[in-house]
C-alpha cells in the first residue's frame, strides 16, 4: 500500500481501477518545402484554425447547456489563443523564411509559447499553459489529421490516472465511465480543479511523481475529502474507505429527499431556495432539484461566441421560455454583466489594469444605452408570461439605480406607445456587490424593491484580494469578520426599509455558512440547482432561535479561521 498527498479539486470518495493516461506527444518530421507550396501550407494552416475553432466552440456550447456557462468560459482562453494575431505572423512569417512544412514550423512556435510561459513565477499564469497547450495539440492534430481517444470506450468505472488534464480532457469525461481523477501538476483554480466540482466526481490534484508510481489496472482509493491517493491499499483499508463512501453516498441520498420539500425551519420559518442559471436550457436542472425559482439569471452567455450582440427577439423568446417554464415561481433576470473576466469583442470593451474596477456591469450599460434598451425591452416583453424580476448588476450608488430606472421607465414609453403588452409593476432590485452599495442601503431602497447580496465580488471588493491570484487567494474569507458584519448592516438596514435580501453568490452554497447567513436574517439563498437538496435538509433541521445564537456567536470572532472552525463544528452537532 502507498499513499500520497496532493490537493483536494472536488470533494467525495472514490475506489476503482486506475487508467493511465499517457502524455500525447506528437513527432513532427522536418520536412523542407518549396516556394510554390507555401501558399498551400498557409491555407493548410487557416483551415486547421478554423476547424479547431469550430471543435472548440461546439465544445463550449455542449459544455454550458451540460454542467453550466462558469465552465464553459474556461474554453473563451482556448478561443482567444487561436486569435493570437503574434502567433500566428510568427508562424507564417518562419514558414516563408525557413521553407518548413507549417506542423513543423507551429510545433516549434508552441514549444517556444509554453517555455515561455513556463518561466513565469506566477502560478496562476503558469496553470495557463495547461490551455495554450491544450489549443496546440488540438491544432497539430488537425494538421496532421489525427484523432485523440476518448473515453466513450471505458467498459467499467475507472480513476484516470494522467500527468495534467486539459479542460477538453476534463469535458469528454462527462457522462462517460470515470468516477475519480488524479494527476501529478495542478492546483485549486486550475481548470481541471474547477470542471471537477461540475462534474460531481472526487478529484486529487498536484500529487507530484503519482503517475511514475501507478500503472493500469491498479485499485486506487481517491479521497477528494483530504486530498489523498492510495494505490492498492490493504484489506483494513479499503473496508474503512468502503464504509465511508457508503456514508457518503447514503447522506447524498438523504438530501435528495428533501428536494421537493418546503425549504421551513423546525420553528415554522419559511425561507426560498432559488437557483442560479446563465442558460434557459439549465431550466430542466432547475427543476428536478427542487428549486423556487431562480433567484439569478446570468444573461451574458446570449452575448458569447457571436459577431453581433443578440437580437430583442432573440432574448425575448429566451427570457419567455424561462418565465414560462418557471411560472409562477419568479425569475430574476440580471442585466449584462461584462467587463472583469467576461470580455466580448463585438463590444470593443478597452483593456484595462484593474478590469474588475473598470468599465463593466451597470457602468456600460449606462454608457450603451442602445445595448441596454434592446435587453430592457425583450424583458419587458417577457414579463407578461411569468413572473419575471429585473436586477442591476455592480450598482454603487443611487444616481446609477436612479439613471438605471430612468431609462427603464423611457422603454416603458416606448412599448406604451406601440400597445406592446408588459407587466409595469415588475419589480426591479440591485446587486449589493460593492462596499459603497452595502454601506447606503437605507438610501437604495428609496429606488429597489429588492436586493440580492453578490458575495464573490462584495468579497473581493472588501478584503482587496484578487481570488484569481494565487498568491493572495488564501485571504479570500467568506468567513472574514469584516464580511459577516457587512452582511449583517446590509440584511438590517434593508429589512429597516421593508426590504427582502437574497444571496446568489458562491457564500450562498456553503453549508456550513447556512446556520450563520439564517441567523443573521436572510430571505432568500440562490445557488447552483445541484446545491439546492443539501441547503432545503439543512434549513429544514434548523430552528430560527438556535441560529440567531449561531450568527451572535459567530460576529463575536476574531477571525475567518475561528468563524469556519466554529461554523463547522455547529453544523456537524446539528444534524450530525
Amino acid at each position: 500500500m502507498i499513499k500520497f498527498k496532493g490537493i483536494a479539486a472536488a470533494s467525495g470518495i472514490s475506489i476503482g481501477p486506475a487508467y493511465k493516461m499517457g502524455k500525447e506527444e506528437f513527432t513532427v518530421p522536418k520536412q523542407e518545402i518549396g516556394d510554390a507550396d507555401i501558399p498551400l501550407q498557409i491555407q493548410i494552416f487557416e483551415e486547421a484554425l478554423i476547424k479547431t475553432r469550430r471543435e472548440i466552440i461546439d465544445l463550449q456550447k455542449r459544455i454550458a447547456t451540460e454542467m453550466g456557462q462558469e465552465e464553459a468560459q474556461i474554453f473563451d482562453a482556448h478561443l482567444l489563443v487561436l486569435e493570437d494575431r503574434m502567433l500566428i505572423e510568427e508562424v507564417i512569417s518562419r514558414l516563408k523564411k525557413e521553407h518548413l512544412s507549417v506542423a513543423f514550423i507551429f510545433s516549434e512556435v508552441l514549444k517556444k509559447y509554453i517555455e515561455v510561459f513556463s518561466k513565469i513565477e506566477d502560478e496562476y499564469l503558469k496553470e495557463r499553459i495547461a490551455d495554450i497547450n491544450d489549443v496546440g495539440k488540438r491544432i497539430l492534430r488537425n494538421l496532421l489529421g489525427k484523432e485523440r481517444k476518448g473515453f466513450e470506450d471505458l467498459k467499467e468505472k475507472v480513476v484516470v490516472v494522467a500527468h495534467d488534464l486539459s479542460p477538453s480532457d476534463t469535458a469528454a469525461m462527462h457522462k462517460q465511465n470515470v468516477c475519480a481523477f488524479v494527476t501529478d501538476i495542478g492546483g485549486k483554480t486550475s481548470h481541471t480543479a474547477i470542471m471537477a466540482k461540475s462534474l460531481e466526481i472526487p478529484a486529487v490534484v498536484g500529487v507530484e511523481g503519482v503517475t511514475a508510481r501507478i500503472k493500469t489496472g491498479d485499485l486506487l482509493i481517491v479521497d477528494g475529502v483530504t486530498g489523498t491517493v492510495i494505490i492498492e491499499p490493504d484489506e483494513e483499508t479499503l473496508r474503512i474507505y468502503q464504509e465511508e463512501e457508503t456514508k457518503l453516498k447514503g447522506i447524498a441520498e438523504k438530501f435528495l429527499e428533501s428536494k421537493d420539500l418546503p425549504a421551513v425551519t423546525l420553528d415554522g420559518h419559511s425561507i426560498e431556495v432559488s437557483a442560479n442559471i446563465e442558460l434557459p436550457e439549465e431550466v430542466a436542472s432547475v427543476k428536478l432539484h427542487g428549486a423556487q425559482g431562480i433567484g439569478l439569471y446570468r444573461t451574458e452567455f446570449l452575448y458569447m461566441n457571436r459577431k453581433d450582440p443578440p437580437t430583442e427577439e432573440e432574448q425575448y423568446q429566451a427570457y419567455k421560455y424561462v418565465a414560462e417554464e418557471l411560472a409562477p415561481h419568479p425569475v430574476v433576470i440580471r442585466t449584462l454583466d461584462l467587463g472583469g473576466d467576461k470580455f466580448l469583442s463585438q463590444f470593443e470593451i478597452p483593456t484595462e489594469i484593474e478590469p474588475f474596477l473598470g468599465w463593466r456591469a451597470i457602468r456600460f450599460c449606462l454608457a450603451r444605452q442602445d445595448v441596454f434598451k434592446v435587453q430592457l425591452r425583450a424583458v419587458l416583453r417577457a414579463s407578461v408570461h411569468g413572473k419575471l424580476k429585473l436586477m442591476y448588476p455592480m450598482i454603487s450608488g443611487l444616481e446609477e439605480l436612479k439613471q438605471a430606472n430612468l431609462i427603464l421607465n423611457e422603454v416603458k414609453e416606448e412599448l406604451r406607445s406601440k400597445n406592446i403588452p408588459f407587466n409595469s409593476d415588475i419589480e426591479v432590485g440591485a446587486m449589493i456587490e460593492v462596499p459603497s452599495a452595502a454601506m447606503t442601503v437605507d438610501l437604495l431602497s428609496r429606488e429597489a424593491h429588492f436586493f440580492s447580496i453578490g458575495t464573490n465580488d462584495l468579497i473581493q471588493y472588501s478584503l482587496a484580494v484578487d481570488r484569481a491570484n494565487e498568491k493572495v487567494a488564501y485571504l479570500y474569507e467568506p468567513t472574514h469578520p469584516a464580511v459577516l458584519r457587512m452582511i449583517k448592516n446590509i440584511i438590517d438596514s434593508a429589512h429597516a426599509n421593508g426590504i427582502k435580501v437574497a444571496m446568489c453568490g458562491e457564500m450562498a452554497g456553503e453549508p456550513i455558512l447556512i446556520p450563520i447567513l439564517l441567523g443573521l436574517g436572510l430571505d432568500e439563498f440562490s445557488m447552483p440547482p445541484l446545491l439546492i437538496p443539501e441547503t432545503k435538509y439543512i434549513i429544514r433541521s434548523l430552528k430560527v432561535s438556535q441560529v440567531k445564537d449561531i450568527a451572535l456567536q459567530a460576529l463575536g470572532l476574531a477571525t475567518g479561521k475561528e468563524v469556519e472552525d466554529y461554523a463547522q463544528a455547529k453544523l456537524k452537532e446539528i444534524i450530525g
